[in-house]
């Protein structure tokens, strides 16, 4: 079934749900045809035809009974991309140039889509994901920021640990999970550093790591970013002390959601933060400590938000709804 003119792309895949069902229950609900790809379904369940001749081009999408043009596509949510499901049947020597095939196909379907309007576009994303650029970016428009080592030096990092007195965290630059979820074994959480976890630190000659003083916590908040607009809840620290770092671990209780407003100041530099890097969506990370001081951490330009809109009843996949509206 050939789907109406004005269609929205929800890029995804299978294992979402919430957020994707409620930001496509919006766009209905605002007479827009909401569209979703799970990326991991293609090339076994997705249909994908490219032709091109010397005058134009002609994309055309098909997942289960419905089917597109990307002529019909009016706004993409790029949510995820996942690597394609293969069949078990298919010898190994092949998958990686399957999935390597498929991909590359996939990329090469978001370049049709340039003249749409992109929530977020993914060259955007993907600067975004720098969380270097994202320190020098919050300290530009003036947020506080924790003191930070990036090193794959051994003595480095010890000399780190001992100026910000042992009170010190360690992370990765990028995530090597692709979700939050509990079931995921392969999250790196935010961990607390010990002297005598320093005493193995020359294996940081394989991986740099991340290094940052501690900061103290009366409460851990979630900013969600979308056009101008902006969404928060609170976790006080007291009540997952438990986690001693990160609130994600799996098996946490967290307590519940609060609901928070953002000084003035402090909306005002997150615009300004977000304008340097041209994202329509964020969510970001900051600590509020007992002094009252708002301490920027990061911002994940493909962020989780809906514990936010589920506990709080926060509208954001209204507000991500219109951002994609053209």
């Amino acid at each position: 079934m050939q789907l109406s003119r004005d269609v929205v792309l929800l890029i995804t895949h299978s294992g979402d749900f919430f957020t994707i069902d409620r930001v496509a229950e919006a766009l209905s609900k605002k007479g827009v045809q909401p569209f979703r790809l799970d990326t991991d379904k293609f090339p076994l369940e997705v249909q994908l035809t490219a032709h091109f001749d010397k005058s134009q081009s002609y994309h055309k999408l098909e997942y289960g009974t419905h089917s597109i043009s990307t002529e019909q596509v009016q706004a993409v949510w790029m949510r995820r991309i996942w690597e394609p499901e293969l069949s078990k049947e298919l010898a190994p020597k092949y998958r990686e140039a399957c999935i390597r095939e498929s991909l590359a196909t996939l990329d090469a379907f978001w370049d049709s889509l340039k003249g749409a309007k992109w929530v977020d576009d993914l060259e955007r994303i993907n600067a975004a994901h720098n969380k270097l650029r994202q320190l020098r970016a919050a300290s530009e428009v003036g947020f506080i920021i924790p003191q930070t080592v990036i090193t794959n030096k051994a003595e480095s990092a010890r000399e780190f640990f001992h100026q910000v007195n042992g009170k010190m965290v360690s992370k990765l630059l990028t995530a090597i999970s692709r979700s939050m979820e509990a079931n995921s074994s392969f999250f790196m959480y935010t961990s607390a550093v010990k002297e005598e976890d320093l005493e193995d630190a020359e294996s940081l000659r394989y991986c740099p790591m991340v290094f940052q003083e501690q900061i103290p916590k009366q409460q851990e908040l979630r900013v969600v970013y979308v056009n101008g607009h902006v969404f928060v809840g609170a976790l006080e620290a007291s009540v997952y002390a438990a986690a001693k770092v990160d609130w994600r671990k799996p098996g946490v209780e967290v307590g519940a959601w609060q609901h928070h407003e953002l000084p003035d100041e402090v909306v005002r530099r997150l615009q300004a933060f977000m304008g340097k890097f041209g994202l329509l969506f964020g969510a970001l990370d900051f600590i509020l400590t007992p002094s009252g001081e708002y301490v920027f951490l990061e911002v994940n330009p493909i962020g989780e938000w809906g514990m936010l809109e589920k506990d709080l009843d926060l509208p954001i996949a209204s507000a991500i709804a219109d951002a994609l509206i053209p």
